[in-house]
C-alpha cells in the first residue's frame, strides 16, 4: 500500500477545496511546529479501529458514526462534548439491542474543523468575500481580514482537539459510560410527548438489564458494562494539518494519520488522481470514502483499487449520500460495482447531505422525515441486493439546538430562528438523533436473519 509513497506526494496532484495561504513563510513554520507536537491518536487504536470496522464489513457489527458538522473554537467546552457523547452512547444502546450485534462509535469530533464549500465566495448585502471554510482555516465573521486563511488557526485546532480527546477517554473508560445510566436517560426520553411508540423498545432494552442483574452479571463482574471504545473522525481536508502529524508507527514502520483514528475523503475532493485520494492512500487508518450522486462506477473501480489494494476489511467505508428519493437511482449500481470487484468494504449511509433545504424563513435546514426516508431507502436497496447495510453517520449535537425541522418534539420553520447555532450546517439535536437510532433501530430488526423456531412457526 504504501510502496514509493511518501506523505508529501499529495503535494504534487491536483487540489481543489483547500486555501492559499497568503503567507508561506508563517505556513511553512506552522507546520514545523505541528511535525513536533505528539500525535493525537496511536497506530495501535487505528489498528483496533480497522479490526472493529472489519466485523460490520462481515455483517458481525454496525457502525454509528455521529457529531458536528463543523468543530468550532467559540462553541467548545466540556459540557458540549459530554452531552454529544452522551446521546452516542444511548444511539448505541438502542441500535445494539436491536442488530444484536456490537455497535462500533465513532464520533465526528477532535478534528473535523475543516469544511469544503459550493462556492469559493459568498455575497451579503451587496459585498463579496471568500467563504468561511471552517475555524482551522478562516474565520465565520463576515470581514475581508476575518476570511483571510491563517495557518496559525492549526496550532489552535491541535489544542482543542488534544484536549477533547483527553475528555473522550475519560467519559469512556471512567464510568460515565455506565450502561444502566445511559438507558435511564434514554428512559426520560421515552417518557416524553410523542415518544410512546418506542416504549416497548426501551421496556424490552430494561427486562434485559434486569435479566442481566439477576443472572449476577454486574458492573463488578463485567467492566465492559461501564466503559465503552470510542474513537475519533474527520474529513481530511486540510493536508498541511494531515501531512504535519502524519507519523512512522514503530511497530509496523508504516505511516499512520495521527490527527484521528478514522479520516473520511469527502464527496468533493475524491479525485483519484487528487492531492486528498494521494494523501490517504499511504496511511495505514481506517478511510472513508463519501459517495454521492455524481460518483461513477470507474471512479469507484479504481478508488477501491487505491485505497484498498490489499482489500483489507475494515479498511474502507462507503458512506452514501444520496437525497431521500434518489438512493435507489445510484446505490445499486456502486453495490454491484463492489460486488464485481469483489471488494470487502462497510456500507454507510450518510441521510444529512443530500437533504439540505432552504427554509421560507431563510434558514438553510434538513427535515427530519427525509432524513429518515432515505435511511429507509438504503436498507431497502441493500436487502434487495442482498448486501449487507453496515452503518449510519448523522451530523448532530447533544444541545437542544432548533437546525432541523420535524420530529417528536416538532421542530417547525417558525422556530429554527430560536437555537440555530451551528457554524456550517444543520444538525440533529439530541431528541432527533435518538428518535433515529428507534427508527433505524425497527430496520435492523427488519433486516436480521429469523431464528430457528420463528421460521419453524412460519
Amino acid at each position: 500500500m504504501t510502496q514509493a509513497w511518501t506523505k508529501r506526494d499529495w503535494r504534487s496532484k491536483p487540489r481543489v477545496q483547500m486555501p492559499d495561504y497568503p503567507n508561506q513563510a508563517a505556513l511553512e513554520a506552522v507546520e514545523a511546529r505541528l511535525a513536533k507536537m505528539p500525535p493525537l491518536v496511536f497506530a495501535g487504536e487505528t489498528r483496533r479501529l480497522t479490526s472493529a470496522l472489519g466485523k460490520v464489513a462481515r455483517g458481525e457489527a454496525f457502525l454509528l458514526q455521529g457529531g458536528d458538522c463543523a468543530e468550532s473554537f467559540a462553541e467548545f467546552g466540556p459540557d458540549l462534548i459530554r452531552d454529544t457523547f452522551k446521546v452516542m452512547l444511548q444511539m448505541a444502546m438502542v441500535l445494539t439491542y436491536a442488530a444484536k450485534v456490537p455497535v462500533v462509535k465513532v464520533g465526528r469530533v477532535a478534528g473535523q474543523f475543516a469544511k469544503p464549500r459550493s462556492a469559493p465566495t459568498e455575497t451579503k448585502d451587496g459585498i463579496e468575500l471568500p467563504s468561511y471554510r471552517g475555524d482551522i482555516i478562516n474565520d465565520i465573521d463576515f470581514t475581508a481580514e476575518a476570511r483571510i486563511p491563517d495557518p496559525e488557526r492549526m496550532l489552535q485546532a491541535y489544542t482543542q482537539a488534544a484536549a477533547s480527546l483527553n475528555l473522550v477517554r475519560a467519559f469512556s473508560q471512567g464510568g460515565f459510560a455506565d450502561m444502566e445510566s445511559v438507558h435511564a436517560w434514554t428512559l426520560g426520553f421515552t417518557e416524553g410527548a410523542g415518544a410512546n411508540r418506542y416504549r416497548d423498545l426501551a421496556g424490552r432494552i430494561s427486562d434485559s438489564l434486569d435479566f442481566m442483574r439477576a443472572a449476577g452479571v454486574t458492573r463488578d463482574t463485567a467492566p465492559t458494562l461501564h466503559s465503552v471504545d470510542f474513537y475519533t473522525s474527520h474529513e481530511a481536508l486540510l493536508l498541511e494539518y494531515e501531512e504535519a502529524l502524519c507519523r512512522i508507527d514503530s511497530t509496523s514502520g508504516l505511516p499512520v494519520a495521527g490527527s484521528g483514528h478514522m479520516i473520511w475523503i469527502g464527496d468533493r475532493t475524491r479525485q483519484p488522481d487528487g492531492a486528498h485520494v494521494a494523501f490517504a492512500r499511504g496511511v495505514q487508518n481506517p478511510i472513508g470514502l463519501k459517495c454521492g450522486p455524481s460518483m461513477e462506477v470507474d471512479d469507484l473501480k479504481r478508488l477501491l483499487a487505491s485505497l484498498n489494494p490489499e482489500n483489507e476489511a475494515g479498511r474502507l467505508t462507503l458512506i452514501a449520500r444520496f437525497g431521500a428519493g434518489s438512493v435507489g437511482d445510484h446505490l445499486p449500481r456502486l453495490i454491484k460495482a463492489v460486488e464485481e470487484e469483489g471488494a470487502q468494504v462497510v456500507w454507510s449511509c450518510d441521510p444529512m447531505h443530500g437533504n439540505t433545504i432552504k427554509s421560507a424563513s431563510g434558514f438553510k435546514t434538513r427535515p427530519f422525515d427525509s432524513v429518515l426516508r432515505e435511511v429507509r431507502e438504503f436498507f431497502e436497496v441493500h436487502r434487495a441486493e442482498g448486501t449487507h447495510a453496515g452503518g449510519v453517520h448523522f451530523e448532530m449535537t447533544g444541545q437542544d439546538v432548533t437546525e432541523c425541522t420535524g420530529g417528536v418534539r416538532a421542530v417547525t420553520d417558525d422556530d429554527l430562528s430560536s437555537r440555530y447555532h451551528t457554524a456550517c450546517d444543520p444538525r440533529l439535536n439530541a431528541s432527533q438523533s435518538l428518535e433515529l437510532a428507534f427508527l433505524v433501530a425497527e430496520e435492523l430488526a427488519a433486516a436480521r436473519p429469523a431464528t430457528q423456531p420463528e421460521q419453524a412457526a412460519s
